[in-house]
Parts: structure tokens; C-alpha cells; sequence
């Protein structure tokens, strides 16, 4: 069994049951699946500005119990600033949250399995799988 690194969106269409999880699930089975600090993040921020109730956000952290969650440390933190400056010094534009979840795989040497290929590509040493 792999980690793989799994990015906000396919965690999105998993919670969600979106029709578009299924094309991972070949990707995913077998796999010890895990997210970045960000990816935690981001969904309860969709939920604030969607105002979800309590019953909807307790479903959602009932669904991040299934995922190894890995935490920011003093190494991350060097890798994505690095990564940022890299990409800057290059002329390629990254949002901040990609950066971290690009940052979490490379730090841990983990596969990154994102819907959005093309918000990764051109990083060094980050090997993304996709089906989109």
C-alpha cells in the first residue's frame, strides 16, 4: 500500500459523492490516502461562507477521519517558501494553498492526486496523478 497525497478538489467530489470520484477510484483504492493541512482547511471555509449547518459540518469531519492529515511543520514551511520563490523567479503563479499542498507532497516524496494537473504542472520533484 502507497500514501498518496490527495488535493482539495477529488476530496470535494469524494465528500460530495460527485460523479466525477468515481474516474479516481482506480487511483485510490488500495492506498493509504492523505491531505494536506490545507486541504483540511479549505472545506471549512466553504462552509462558512455557505453558512452549513452544524449536522452538514459534523459530516464533513466525520469524512476527514478517513484520511491520514498531515501537519505543518518548520520543513514544510522551508519547502513552501522555497517552492514560492522558485516558481516566482520563473514567472509562474501559484496560489498560496496550492503551494502548500504541492509543498506537503514534495516534503513527504508522496504522489498528489489532483483534478486540477495544469495548478501543478512545471513543479520540480512533484509527481502529480490525474484522470480529468
Amino acid at each position: 500500500m502507497s500514501v498518496l497525497l490527495v488535493d482539495t478538489d477529488v476530496v470535494s467530489f469524494l465528500f460530495k459523492q460527485d460523479s466525477r470520484a468515481e474516474s479516481y477510484a482506480t487511483i485510490l483504492q488500495g492506498n493509504q490516502l492523505a491531505l494536506s493541512f490545507m486541504t483540511v482547511a479549505e472545506p471549512f471555509q466553504w462552509a462558512a461562507i455557505r453558512k452549513w449547518g452544524e449536522s452538514r459540518t459534523s459530516q464533513l469531519e466525520r469524512s476527514l477521519t478517513n484520511y491520514l492529515i498531515i501537519p505543518v511543520d518548520v520543513e514544510l514551511c522551508r519547502c513552501w517558501g522555497n517552492l514560492r520563490a522558485e516558481l516566482q523567479i520563473i514567472g509562474k503563479q501559484i496560489s498560496a494553498q496550492d503551494a502548500w499542498i504541492a509543498a506537503t507532497a514534495i516534503r513527504h516524496n508522496l504522489p498528489l492526486v489532483s483534478h486540477n494537473a495544469k495548478d501543478f504542472s512545471g513543479i520540480p520533484a512533484l509527481e502529480v496523478r490525474t484522470c480529468s
